[in-house]
């Protein structure tokens, strides 16, 4: 078994934790790990996992799966394409290395299962349907009339010769309306489309070439020239970019008639709203859900997220605030799904919090920005052992390092020498420079810099280990 995880979403409607380049599937929301390290966790001993992302999120992709020291071969999207041509990188990569006939196990990497060993069961079942020839996709048993999901439809007899419960697609619904929901539940055969699936490789390919030949062909030029980027797969920019952009359900799964599904019952949910987090989440005597520096009183059936500051509520219902370092969102439950107007009011406004974190990570390491003005900027930069920023250059800013703790070999122009705690450098403007950790432990600093436009986008890279431009 192949696993292939998708894991090119926004998650916008967790904002403001979730930012376009911290999506939700890097956020420990249900645990100590985060979305995508439990994806990989549930699946138990497995040698390696192809995960799909990005350009942006690779290196957070590629931290995370070290963090939890599991071998992956990581795709790199150019631009988003959706489903279908996102697994299909996958399966005509598989087929290239002769396991054309091995199962595909595609899954989201940002959705919970509370009940693994459920989910491990239909896993197995499923995977005697796949090598049969059928496109197995898991329908989640409902819980309640959800309007935010669409609905498979089951066929009324189970399959002939299928050794679990399991069913040919009888149709794919769009999310219905509160009153079609309702009827789905009440009638038993309705299942909530996980999007999660399971067939051979090559079934895919034949069933993708069969209903979106364009699509299989746009992703057969992308993978036939394609570039090793450090542990990354980079795909034909032109060539994918050219590809038309269509899930795996109307592609494929709608169309064919070898569609099967498995109902599973395991304590799934997407986490596609703040509401649907605070649902899982174990509450307190209240109903409220309370996390980090929080004191609440008088308050019933909310969520508090503090950040690295005291939060304080008093006489409150069914709210959901989140305070992180740069902003905070306040909001009534029944409104969150709404949460993707207040992102795009502010990007409308020209602002940075719809985008990244006040702290950001980068293959090295991180910064937070933690003071700035009309001609200054302060950040905190850690840099792990090992690592090195870029050889670099900037046009219009001079910069002051300030060691806190750990080691740093500097090179300013032609010198390079160690600056350790309590010692400073400066970095006039224009010149040459370069940061590195030779040390064991994390290095840690404070960057002042000065200069008429501190924008991250003046900087020259002359060097750099990571294969950026």
């Amino acid at each position: 078994m192949l696993p292939v995880i998708l894991s090119g979403g926004s998650g916008t409607r967790l904002w403001p934790l979730s930012r376009t380049q911290y999506p939700k599937q890097f956020l420990p929301l249900n645990s100590d790990l985060t979305m995508l390290q439990e994806t990989v966790a549930r699946l138990g001993d497995v040698s390696d996992v192809s995960v799909i992302c990005n350009e942006e999120h690779r290196f957070l992709v590629a931290e995370q799966m070290r963090q939890i020291k599991q071998a992956c071969s990581i795709f790199l999207e150019p631009v988003g394409r959706n489903t279908a041509p996102a697994i299909a990188l996958a399966a005509l990569d598989a087929i290239s290395k002769g396991n054309g006939g091995e199962c595909l196990l595609v899954l989201s990497s940002d959705h919970v299962i509370d009940q693994a060993e459920v989910f491990t069961k239909a896993v197995a079942q499923a995977e005697p349907l796949a090598k049969a020839g059928y496109l197995v996709t898991f329908g989640t048993v409902p819980t309640k009339p959800e309007t935010g999901y669409g609905y498979i439809k089951a066929a009324s007899t189970p399959l002939a010769g299928a050794e679990c419960d399991a069913y040919a697609v009888a149709d794919f619904v769009e999310k219905p309306d509160a009153d079609t929901a309702q009827q789905y539940v009440d009638a038993g055969d309705y299942y909530w489309n996980s999007g999660m699936f399971m067939f051979t490789a090559d079934r895919f390919i034949e069933e993708l070439g069969k209903h979106r030949p364009d699509i299989l062909s746009a992703c057969q030029h992308a993978m036939a020239t394609v570039t090793p980027d450090l542990d990354f797969i980079r795909v034909d920019k032109a060539a994918f970019e050219a590809c038309p952009d269509e899930s795996i359900d109307y592609a494929v799964m709608e169309k064919t008639d070898k569609a099967a599904v498995i109902p599973l019952d395991a304590g799934w949910s997407d986490v596609g709203s703040w509401s649907a987090l605070w649902e899982i989440k174990p509450k307190d005597e209240q109903g409220n859900v309370l996390q980090g520096d929080v004191i609440a009183e008088s308050t019933r059936n909310s969520m508090v997220v503090g950040g690295e500051r005291l939060v304080t509520t008093l006489g409150v219902d069914d709210l959901i605030i989140v305070d992180t370092k740069d902003a905070i969102m306040v909001a009534h439950k029944d409104k969150v799904q709404d949460v993707k107007k207040l992102v795009a009011a502010v990007k409308a406004q020209g602002r940075n919090e719809h985008f990244q974190h006040r702290e950001v990570y980068r293959p090295w390491g991180k910064y937070d920005s933690i003071d700035n003005g009309q001609r200054y900027q302060v950040k905190r930069i850690t840099v792990k052992p090992g690592e090195k920023l870029s050889v670099q250059m900037h046009h219009h800013r001079a910069e002051h390092w300030i060691v806190v703790s750990g080691t740093a070999s500097v090179t300013c122009g032609e010198k390079t020498f160690l600056v350790t705690e309590n010692q400073s450098t400066y970095i006039p403007l224009g010149e040459v420079h370069a940061l590195e950790n030779p040390g064991k432990v994390e290095l840690e600093m404070i960057e002042v810099q000065s200069g008429s436009y501190l924008g991250e986008d003046d900087i020259v890279r002359f060097k750099d280990n990571y294969g950026r431009a």
